[in-house]
Formats: C-alpha cells, structure tokens, sequence
C-alpha cells in the first residue's frame, strides 16, 4: 500500500469554535457488538458502549469535529464531577466499572473519547498535540456546564491529564495519573521513528501482534479472557473497512506521544496529585526499536514513580506491587483498596 504524503493544515489559533453552545446531548442509540472477526468501522458504529453517548460537535484545523463522550450521573446531587481521559490503545468503554463505581459514590463521570479516537472523528489531515486535546476537552466541559473537576489520566491519558492540568490549573481541583505513560523521555533513549515508518508498521499489525503487545508490556505476560473485551476495538480496526485510516492515525498519534514528552514539566503543576502505578508496567514507547541496553532501562515504572513523585510538588505516590498496566482492570479489588480514601 503506497505511503500517504499528507499536508497538515493548522489554524493560526489552536483554539476551537463550537457549532453551538451546548454539546448535542441526545444519546446516540445503543448498537449491537460486531465481533471482531467482522471487523469494526473507525467510528466504532456496531461497537456498543457502557453508557449512553452523545456528541459534542466543533470545528477545528478547518474541519468539523464531533467529539463522543459518556455523562453518568448519580443517583442523588452530585459531590463532585471527574473526568477520565483514556489511553491511546483504548476507549471510554473501559472505565465501565471505574465510573460505576464513582458513581455509586456520588461522583459525575465524564468520560470523552478524544479526536482520533473511540467513537470521535478521525480526521486524516490534523495535526495531533496534546495542547490541542486539551482545548477540546475544556470546551466539552464547559458547554457541560462543570465547575471545579477530578482529572484522571490513564497511560497517555495521563500525558493529556498532566497537560490539562498545566493549562488550566484554576479548573483541576485534584489530578490522579494512573500508569501513565511520558514519565521519561523516549527521545533520549531510542531512535526517532517517522510518521511514514509508523505507519507501515502499523499496517503489518495482525490479532496476535497486537496481544503480544499487551501481553509483554501491560499484564507482566499473564493473560485473562477477560483482557479480551479491551483488545477487540483495536483487532476490529485492524480488519475492519477502515483499517488503513486507523493505521495511518495510530501513526499520527503516536508521533504526538514520542515527541511531546511532559516529564519535564511535572515540577510545575500546581494540582494536588496522586500517582498510582502498578509496579510490573513495562510500557516505553521505541522500546520494540532500541538498542539492547536501553531497551532494559526503559519503562521501569517503580523506578519511574519514585523519580517523578519527588518532582511533583503535591504529589503522593501509591505503588501497586504485582499490577501491570492498567491495575484498574486486572485486582479492581486490590486498587480500589489502595486508593479509596482519595477520592
């Protein structure tokens, strides 16, 4: 398949203009999962989702933009509202028993799919950054009509959520990082891969690649059924009618998270943070690329924390011994336990 040249077109400001004061909040009717050997379309149509979802539409970079999240809303008046921003090789589906369980105790759950990815537009001509993420996300949250929030950052949500929080301190009343990925600079560790190289790469991507993936570098190589549920969005595109688009805004993305690094700026946060990481997480991007030796100080999230704690000036740091990548998912019971009292 012949490599795309693309032009990227960004608009003097990275601000954007929403088509209307108030997100489109008629949810969007619950569809029926495809399994994955039938593939999946990039706006995930046939993928059913926890919760209903409505769209937040806006333009962007000269395009129309429509931005999918889920509003859970407790039973009784709200304390307090979080919002939970996902990781790159996800959506917001997987928070499903995160939000129930936030909601059970009084919390408002906001849970977007960022541009690029889940149910949100896929734009092929957009120029990815986390700054941009962040203008969306404030401007969903605004026309939602929220006040102070809980940020919480899983994976490379955690670079979005450390941005956000930089950004808009006055907005982020308390910022929890959840294994998330940026906490060491990949640039000065492996060589630069190119947007092009990325691509084709992620063209060759086949099921078991993409669980071998996860199996060595999120779960310490010990594999649930379970686990399956989260794998198959990604397997669905990979076969799916769409499958060249979502390799070619993998690659877009991914650039974003290899040269944007945050782990210099976590000494200027302001927001009282708690940095909760399982402690068999191996997950480096360049890892599968760099030299032997560096491959082996990549990802070492107990070193990693300890190192980025002491940097953060209100930060507390909850270590998770025997948990890999997404601790939320594999001992929700063992998490919940370590972190309850901070919420």
């Amino acid at each position: 398949m012949h490599v795309l040249i693309l032009i990227f077109i960004t608009l003097a400001s990275l601000g954007c203009s929403t088509s209307s004061k108030k997100a489109n909040t008629t949810p969007e009717p619950s569809p029926i999962n495809s399994p994955a050997s039938k593939g999946h379309d990039a706006a995930l149509s046939r993928y059913n989702y926890p919760f209903p979802v409505s769209y937040y539409s806006f333009r962007a970079q000269n395009s129309d933009m429509r931005m999918a999240y889920m509003d859970i809303l407790p039973a009784g008046p709200a304390k307090k509202t979080i919002v939970l921003l996902h990781g790159k090789n996800f959506n917001g589906a997987y928070y499903v028993e995160v939000a129930k369980f936030l909601r059970d105790r009084g919390y408002r759950v906001i849970i977007p799919d960022q541009i690029g990815f889940g149910k949100s537009s896929k734009p092929r001509h957009y120029q990815f950054t986390f700054q941009e993420l962040a203008v969306h996300t404030y401007a969903l949250l605004n026309t939602l009509e929220t006040q102070k929030i809980s940020l919480w950052g899983h994976s490379m949500g955690g670079m979005l959520a450390t941005r956000f929080a930089l950004m808009y301190p006055e907005k982020v009343e308390k910022l929890y990082l959840v294994n998330p990925i940026g906490l060491e600079d990949w640039k000065t560790m492996t060589s630069y891969r190119t947007v092009d190289q990325n691509y084709l790469r992620e063209l060759t991507n086949t099921a078991e690649k993409l669980k071998a993936y996860q199996l060595e570098n999120y779960y310490d190589n010990q594999w649930r059924p379970s686990y399956e549920q989260w794998l198959e969005p990604l397997v669905g595109w990979q076969i799916g009618p769409d499958a060249e688009l979502m390799a070619w805004i993998s690659a877009l993305t991914s650039d974003m998270i290899f040269t944007q690094p945050v782990v210099y700026e976590f000494k200027n946060l302001k927001t009282p943070t708690v940095l909760i990481l399982g402690q068999k997480d191996r997950t480096a991007i360049g890892k599968a690329w760099a030299p032997a030796e560096m491959k082996k100080k990549m990802g070492n999230y107990p070193q990693l924390g300890r190192k980025v704690n002491a940097m953060i000036p209100k930060s507390r740091l909850i270590e998770l011994p025997g948990l890999g990548h997404l601790p939320f998912i594999e001992a929700p019971e063992t998490f919940w336990k370590a972190v309850e009292k901070e919420f």
